[in-house]
C-alpha cells in the first residue's frame, strides 16, 4: 500500500467516523494506518536532517550532527 493509499483510507475513515461511528475493526485499521503514516513522516525528516549542511560565516559547510539526549 503507497502512501497516497494509506492517506486516502485514513480520510475516508475520518470521513465515516464524523458521520456515525466506526466498527472495533474500522478503529483498528485507523490506529494502524495513522501509526504508518507517522512512521513515514519520521523518516522522511531524519533522512533530510541526515543531508543538511549548516553554512558557516566562513563559507564552510557542517554537517548536522545528531543530538545525543542526556539521562
Amino acid at each position: 500500500m503507497n502512501m497516497n493509499e494509506v492517506i486516502a483510507r485514513i480520510n475516508a475513515l475520518a470521513k465515516k467516523a464524523k458521520e456515525g461511528s466506526l466498527t472495533p475493526e474500522e478503529l483498528a485499521e485507523r490506529d494502524k494506518l495513522r501509526r504508518i503514516y507517522i512512521d513515514s513522516v519520521k523518516a522522511n525528516l531524519v533522512g533530510q536532517l541526515e543531508n543538511t549542511y549548516i553554512l558557516q560565516p566562513d563559507g564552510t559547510k557542517k554537517k548536522i550532527e545528531k543530538k545525543v539526549e542526556k539521562n
